[in-house]
C-alpha cells in the first residue's frame, strides 16, 4: 500500500505538467480545429532556450523566463502571420502537416544549435524532498503541480469571464457567428497561437526542471500530450488536466509494477494503450463535445 501511494503521487504531479502540455494542444484546437503537430518542437526549442539563458548565458532563471515568454509571443504571432493565415481555407488536414513538418524543423534546428545534448537547469526548483508519511517527493514535483493548478485556474476565469477569452470561445463554435458579432477571426487566431506557445515554453521548462532539458521533451508533445488530449477530449480545457493526471498515474504505476516484471519499457506503451482504449471506447474522450451529423 506504501508503495501504491508513493506511485500514486508521484503520477499526480507528473501527470499536472503532462496536462500542461496539453492544454495548449486543447487551446488551438477549440479556435481552430487544427490539432497542432509542432507543440514538441516549440517544447523543445524554447526549454533549450531557457538553458542557454540561464546556465550558459549565466543569466538570473526568472530573467531567462521571461526572455522565452517574450520569444514565445513573438512565436505565435509569426506562426499566425506568416505560416498559417495564407492557409486560411485550404483543407484542415493541410495545416495539421505543416504543423508536423514545422514541428521536425525545430526539431532540426535544436540539433544544430544544442548537437541534442542532455542538459539541466541549476538552482531552479528546489529538488530537496518533502515527506508525507511514507511518501517521499521532491520539491520540484511539488511546486511544478502548484504552478499548473495556478495556470489552470487563471486559464478557466480568463476564458469564462473575459471579453477576449469569450471571443475566443465564440470563434471556436463559429467563425462566421463570431464575424457577424464584430469579432475580430484574425486577431483571436493570433492571440490563440500566443497562448499556446507560451503555455509550451512554460510546461517544457517545468518538464525540464523535473527530469533533464533533452530530445525527449519533444516526444512529450506528441506521444503523451495526443493522449492526454483525447482522453480528456479535444475541446475542454478541465479534460486537459483530468487527462493529465489519469496518464501520469497510469504511466508511474504501471513502471513501477510491471516494467520489474518485463524489464523496462511497458511506461512508454501506457499513453498510447490509453489512446487505443479510449478512442474504442469513447472517441469523444471524457469531456469532449459529443457531435452528432445527421443526413
Amino acid at each position: 500500500m506504501e508503495m501504491f501511494l508513493q506511485f500514486l503521487v508521484t503520477g499526480i504531479m507528473l501527470g499536472g505538467v503532462y496536462g500542461l502540455v496539453a492544454l495548449g494542444l486543447v487551446i488551438i484546437y477549440k479556435s481552430s480545429g487544427v490539432l497542432n503537430l509542432a507543440h514538441g518542437g516549440f517544447l523543445l526549442l524554447l526549454s533549450f532556450l531557457a538553458w542557454t539563458f540561464a546556465d550558459a548565458m549565466g543569466l538570473p532563471m526568472w530573467l531567462s523566463i521571461i526572455l522565452v515568454l517574450a520569444v514565445s509571443v513573438l512565436l505565435g504571432l509569426l506562426m499566425e502571420r506568416v505560416i498559417l493565415r495564407p492557409l486560411t481555407g485550404q483543407p484542415i488536414l493541410a495545416t495539421i502537416i505543416v504543423t508536423l513538418a514545422i514541428g521536425f524543423f525545430l526539431d532540426g534546428i535544436v540539433i544544430m544549435a544544442w548537437g541534442g545534448d542532455i542538459v539541466s537547469y541549476e538552482k531552479f526548483l528546489p529538488r530537496a524532498p518533502f515527506t508525507w508519511g511514507s511518501v517521499i517527493i521532491s520539491q520540484s514535483y511539488v511546486w511544478s503541480f502548484l504552478v499548473v493548478i495556478a495556470l489552470f485556474f487563471i486559464l478557466l476565469i480568463f476564458f469564462n469571464y473575459t471579453k477576449h477569452g469569450l471571443a475566443m470561445q465564440m470563434v471556436s463554435e463559429d467563425h462566421q457567428v463570431a464575424r457577424s458579432m464584430g469579432v475580430n477571426v484574425r486577431t483571436v487566431f493570433a492571440q490563440t497561437w500566443v497562448f499556446a506557445i507560451v503555455i509550451a515554453a512554460i510546461s517544457g521548462i517545468l518538464y525540464g526542471a523535473l527530469h533533464t532539458v533533452s530530445m525527449e521533451i519533444m516526444e512529450i508533445g506528441l506521444v503523451k500530450a495526443i493522449p492526454v488530449v483525447l482522453l480528456g477530449g479535444l475541446n475542454s480545457l478541465v479534460g486537459a488536466l483530468v487527462g493529465g493526471l489519469i496518464i501520469g498515474v497510469a504511466e508511474v504505476v504501471g513502471a513501477g509494477y510491471i516494467d520489474p516484471i518485463i524489464g523496462g519499457g511497458f511506461k512508454d506503451v501506457v499513453p498510447l494503450l490509453v489512446m487505443l482504449i479510449i478512442l474504442i471506447v469513447k472517441p469523444y474522450g471524457l469531456f469532449g463535445w459529443v457531435r452528432i451529423e445527421r443526413i
